[in-house]
């Protein structure tokens, strides 16, 4: 009934408790993961479990915060994709959050790398049909410029994709959802402090919404604090729900044909 849309399962927090997260997974629903690759060291990892298990799918990519790291070559993302159980490119996009504390101090204009770096992204999703992976971090402006630039307006033979983990205003969320692209919320939107990105969640299309768990990050109320794992998102669709209507269950429904529409799981 619920998909979560986008976890990171190899991560250290979870990879040693995945008997245990998949009966967590029976017992909230949860029939469907999308497992994110964010370096191209770890693809192997990712795709393995996608391999190995029947409810998970795997993506191909490098996040853009990740530094020293392989860089990925446009072939190295084409062959990544060819796979089977490989339905998406990414996580890719723009980071600028906190470029004092986080980027030593480093300007917009000295992140180049993470912008050429995005444009390999696109360039693979539009070679191989398969969609965008999108985070964007008080980057929006570039990530949107970008993504036009390498003729991704939503016209035919665009690649599309989702904006996960969506944090950003709704004048964004409607940029995103004029060049094609799904949106995807998790639990933040069920802390206190998001009642902005409520009203996002509120103003995108039924067709374009889906859930997520981001886990092990960003648990969801009244999990928060705590490690996250897929077996959560419905909490995230109870949220929803709640602001737009309907039942958890509902959510959960709808979001997983969402899900299904944009990620070809036959890859």
């Amino acid at each position: 009934m619920y998909t979560d849309s986008h976890c990171h399962l190899n991560f250290p927090e979870l990879m040693g408790q995945l008997d245990s997260i998949q009966q967590a997974m029976v017992a909230a629903q949860v029939t469907r993961a999308l497992v994110i690759c964010t370096t191209m060291e770890k693809f192997d990892e990712v795709h393995k479990l996608a391999m190995d298990n029947d409810n998970m799918w795997a993506t191909v990519g490098v996040h853009p915060d990740n530094e020293g790291v392989q860089e990925p070559s446009l072939q190295d993302l084409l062959d990544g994709a060819a796979r089977p159980k490989v339905v998406a490119i990414g996580e890719t996009g723009l980071d600028y959050y906190q470029m004092d504390e986080r980027k030593g101090g480093r300007t917009v204009a000295d992140m180049e790398w993470q912008r050429e770096r995005f444009r390999t992204h696109i360039r693979a999703a539009r070679q191989t049909g398969l969609p965008l992976v999108i985070h964007t971090r008080q980057a929006s402006d570039d990530t949107i410029a970008i993504l036009k630039e390498e003729g991704e307006t939503g016209g035919a033979g665009c690649a599309g994709g989702v904006f996960h983990c969506f944090t950003e205003s709704q004048q964004v969320a409607r940029a995103a959802l004029d060049l094609g692209f799904y949106i995807s919320f998790s639990g933040i939107l069920t802390f206190k402090t998001a009642a902005d990105l409520r009203e996002v969640a509120k103003f995108v299309p039924d067709d374009r919404l889906l859930i997520e768990t981001d886990s092990p990050y960003l648990a969801p109320v009244p999990f928060r604090g705590k490690t996250n794992n897929p077996s959560y998102v419905p909490y995230v669709a109870t949220l929803l729900a709640s602001l737009r209507g309907g039942t958890a269950e509902e959510m959960g429904r709808l979001t997983t044909r969402n899900f299904l529409t944009l990620f070809d799981q036959t890859h």
